[in-house]
């Protein structure tokens, strides 16, 4: 008996492990672009779910972006269903109209559609396909940025969507391990020009920083990169526990926050504090920003009478008789 290629052994471990402990019923579902890395990892989930007492299917979306994307992806849901893969849908999603530039407006539509998708099946969970050195891009693109913890802690292995959690099985596994696994399964991935378009910074990125990086500092940069990124996130969550203590503490009973109980916290307890209480208000989490909390910290810790501190969703905040109070809309 042949031994197993070892990329092909490493991707499908990483899928053992994330479907292990889920809940017993309902489908994974893996969203499958038909390029390598979520072609690899359709085809381990393919291997593993059946073997863990599972079904397993894939959702294909055509974001009719590009000519011949309606074909492409009738082909990668052909080709889930000789698989084995049930259950398989195309889903086609209009991004047009949608805030942000077009990568920001695909991904929303993208999401949304999977998530639908997902609670139409009512799916144990989505798996995606983004690997380590999507982890090692997100994080240099937020160091560009000037990002907080936050955004130097990548993308999290887990993130709940309304109703279903998305998880994220090879963000420890290598690009070019899923190119070689599918070399070695016989699979024909399709290479996104998207991804080799510079207009895009992400692309920018993968084509000329990341090797810059790995020839100048060596192969193990990516390792430390996504290694960061999954320290930085476990600093962040025990950040956020004591924000969540704290809020509850800091509540005025009027209404709104005690600025002097506010006062009293670290900056970096207070920031989250602040920022969960913007998302209260009905800030949008994709639109409320460093500047945003920037502004409320300023009416706790640099107070000289200024006037309100404005929020997206159309809330303002004020600072009357020692609390922070929300007042609105606009």
């Amino acid at each position: 008996m042949a031994a197993l290629a070892p990329p092909v052994a490493a991707i499908r471990v990483a899928v053992r492990r994330a479907l292990t402990g889920l809940p017993e019923t309902g489908p994974v579902l893996v969203a499958c672009s038909g390029g390598a890395d979520s072609l690899a990892l359709a085809a381990a989930t393919a291997f593993v779910a059946p073997r863990l007492g599972r079904p397993a299917g894939l959702v294909t979306v055509d974001h009719g972006l590009q000519e011949g994307s309606a074909e492409r992806a009738e082909a990668v849901a052909a080709w889930a269903r000789g698989t084995g893969l049930a259950p398989v849908e195309v889903v086609r999603v209009d991004v047009g109209g949608r805030p942000g530039g077009p990568e920001a407006a695909a991904r929303e539509a993208r999401y949304q559609a999977l998530g639908e998708v997902a609670g139409r099946h009512r799916a144990a969970a989505l798996l995606t396909g983004h690997t380590r050195d999507d982890q090692a891009e997100t994080v240099l693109l937020a160091l560009a940025r000037g990002a907080g913890p936050r955004g130097l802690a990548g993308m999290p292995a887990r993130r709940d969507l309304p109703g279903v959690p998305l998880l994220r099985p090879l963000l420890d596994v290598s690009r070019e391990q899923t190119r070689t696994a599918c070399a070695v399964l016989g699979l024909d991935p399709w290479e996104d020009p998207h991804n080799a378009d510079p207009s895009y910074a992400r692309s920018r990125v993968r084509a000329d920083v990341l090797p810059a990086l790995v020839r100048a500092l060596g192969p193990g940069v990516l390792d430390n990169l996504a290694r960061t990124a999954r320290l930085v996130a476990a600093d962040n969550s025990a950040l956020d526990d004591l924000a969540g203590v704290a809020l509850a503490e800091v509540r005025h009973p009027d209404g709104g926050l005690a600025v002097p109980a506010l006062a009293g916290l670290a900056p970096a307890v207070r920031s989250r504090v602040l920022h969960a209480w913007a998302r209260e208000l009905g800030a949008p989490p994709a639109a409320l920003s460093h500047r945003h909390v920037t502004a409320l910290e300023a009416l706790v810790s640099g107070w000289h009478g200024q006037g309100a501190a404005y929020l997206p969703g159309g809330r303002r905040v004020v600072r009357r008789d020692g609390r922070l109070t929300a007042v609105g809309p606009i």
